[in-house]
């Protein structure tokens, strides 16, 4: 093993313990050594809408998906100019490195999106029976 995979092996570790606290409350979609991820529903119930989030081990970073922000952007309100430089698209952040202070504000935000969302049992109800709607209008 090379010092990057040894190094991602550290970051991906690092980022599925943001998300494993919040595994009994939820549902685990993935967990193998390269994908780790939560959803609000059960396998039979899943949409889109009901992802909460993910860490994925690749060849050139490892990436850290949080659907709340995407799904409430209120959440980025006061994230920080470092943060915000690894964010990918609405949802995804991506690390090559472990970065103490950027995975504690992520592991903040983790919980602030935990709480807006899988906090309340209503929430992934909500965002099916939305994904169902607007599915049903195409």
């Amino acid at each position: 093993m090379d010092a990057k995979e040894a190094r991602f092996d550290e970051v991906y570790a690092r980022l599925k313990g943001i998300l494993e606290p919040y595994a009994a409350k939820m549902y685990v979609s993935a967990d193998t050594d390269v994908w780790y991820g939560l959803d609000l529903a059960p396998e039979a119930e899943r949409v889109p809408a009901t992802w909460f989030g993910a860490t994925r081990r690749g060849k050139a970073y490892v990436s850290f998906y949080l659907m709340p922000v995407y799904g409430d952007p209120r959440l980025m309100a006061d994230l920080s100019p470092e943060l915000r430089k690894r964010m990918q698209g609405k949802s995804c952040f991506n690390f090559t490195r472990v970065d103490e202070a950027l995975f504690a504000e992520l592991a903040d935000l983790t919980r602030r999106g935990y709480d807006v969302t899988a906090g309340d049992p209503e929430w992934g109800k909500r965002q099916r029976e939305r994904w169902d709607k607007a599915r049903s209008n195409r």
